[in-house]
């Protein structure tokens, strides 16, 4: 079942686009390539909220990090003098690796710290965490504080414009895909079966000779880096980064994407991913308070499908 909708729903990934031009919806590309971002995003934070049993309530920290290295090194490009003696780039090849690679180092000083602790007190320091992010982002004047920082062009890739939104669309695909097929390789292999040991039964994985703090402290890390790759793409299809997007109403939005698809299955939250944006484009165009609406849907989601839109039809749900 899983594969069957894994394959259906990259043929709707891939033929979405045409459809929408050919039935003359322009707009459709931009709203698919924000749910293809989120769902990004969303498939990281299942990593280890559904197979790590990690309530990360800060997780948008990466979001927003991943972001701001690619709008900082276009600023030093076209804006302002050298930083640190480094030029800026505004290559995608230089730069989404740097990107990755600083949410994976602030990944491993929070996971260090965070799962020192479990349960509500890891949920809290996560939380502080992000905030802490956030009013440093605020704090930063020279990369335009409260208002945050415009990108002139998006990075660029040999071969390919992603300032054409039909590009732009096909390249956060193309991640949504590579990742997800990464994650689930990943929660198939020998790290991802220790990772549901532990989350099942914690003392009998130690007594077998499991490490718990190393492999969870991976799991955080990778899963940082997936959320920073979602805001590098962010970024380019934006061209705008704001503290916002490191806030702590950014991470409940990650999460209820993850409750609202089904946590612990990763295909889950590109469903959910997909419901998410959709509602949010519809009730936004006739309210600013589409939470309102969308909140309610989410309470029955949590009450009476506790395991989200496809967690009833992946039967290989590995809780």
């Amino acid at each position: 079942m899983r594969q069957r909708i894994a394959f259906g729903g990259l043929f709707l990934l891939l033929v979405a686009v045409p459809i929408a031009q050919w039935l003359n919806y322009p707009f459709a590309v931009s709203f698919l390539t924000r749910f293809a971002i989120y769902a990004l995003a969303a498939v990281s934070l299942d990593l280890v909220l559904g197979y790590g049993a990690l309530v990360s309530f800060g997780h948008a920290m990466f979001f927003a990090l991943g972001g701001y290295v690619v709008g900082i090194s276009a600023f030093h490009v076209t804006d302002a003098e050298p930083l640190f003696g480094w030029l800026g780039s505004n290559s995608a090849l230089i730069v989404w690796p740097i990107a990755m690679l600083a949410c994976g180092v602030l990944g491993a000083l929070v996971g260090m710290l965070a799962l020192r602790t479990s349960g509500v007190q890891f949920i809290m320091i996560t939380l502080a965490f992000g905030q802490m992010v956030y009013f440093l982002l605020v704090s930063l004047q020279a990369y335009g504080g409260d208002d945050g920082l415009l990108m002139k062009r998006p990075n660029t890739i040999p071969g390919l414009n992603l300032a054409n939104p039909t590009v732009m669309y096909y390249v956060c695909v193309t991640a949504l895909v590579v990742w997800t097929a990464f994650c689930m390789r990943l929660v198939d292999s020998h790290f991802g079966m220790v990772l549901r040991a532990l989350r099942q039964s914690e003392r009998r994985a130690i007594n077998l000779g499991v490490a718990p703090h190393s492999h969870r402290l991976l799991a955080f890390i990778i899963s940082a880096m997936g959320t920073g790759l979602a805001g590098v793409l962010w970024a380019n299809y934006a061209l705008l980064v704001t503290p916002d997007m490191a806030s702590w109403a950014k991470s409940g939005e990650f999460m209820a994407v993850v409750i609202l698809g089904g946590v612990g299955t990763l295909l889950g939250p590109i469903a959910g991913a997909l419901v998410f944006t959709g509602l949010e484009g519809v009730m936004s165009a006739l309210t600013e308070h589409w939470m309102l609406f969308v909140g309610p849907i989410l309470v029955l989601v949590a009450v009476y499908g506790r395991s989200g839109l496809l967690g009833a039809l992946l039967k290989e749900r590995h809780v």
